[in-house]
């Protein structure tokens, strides 16, 4: 687990010039770290579930799976539900309208990668 940055580095003051140089650094900080946007494309097409994001990604351990999906729900990427009557209870999640918006975006983005780097020269 990374260990929180220092306030007087070298690093957290790139960070703040960053974040102070282009509204488009704050963005993407939110939707860059590992697994988030893996996890969010997982979701949306119907791997919903803990035990089933584990299936997907193995490596994932538990605690970063548990925080990535708390943050994604905290952003209003996410509603958690749980299923009722289920013993024991289970829970689903399920992408937001402000998601879907985000996940066309990030379609657009492969696309555009895909066709920009295979290009030669």
């Amino acid at each position: 687990m990374a260990s929180p940055i220092k306030t007087s580095s070298s690093n957290a003051h790139n960070l703040r010039v960053l974040a102070t140089s282009n509204e488009v650094n704050d963005i993407l900080a939110m939707i860059s770290p590992r697994w988030k946007m893996q996890i969010l494309c997982s979701i949306s097409s119907g791997v919903n579930q803990f035990s089933r994001l584990k299936e997907v990604f193995p490596s994932l351990s538990d605690q970063v799976l548990g925080k990535r999906l708390s943050e994604l729900v905290h952003e209003g990427l996410l509603l958690k539900e749980h299923i009722a009557d289920t013993v024991p209870q289970q829970t689903v999640y399920i992408h937001t309208e402000k998601a879907a918006g985000l996940l066309e975006i990030l379609q657009q983005l492969h696309l555009w990668g895909r066709k920009k780097w295979e290009q030669k020269g």
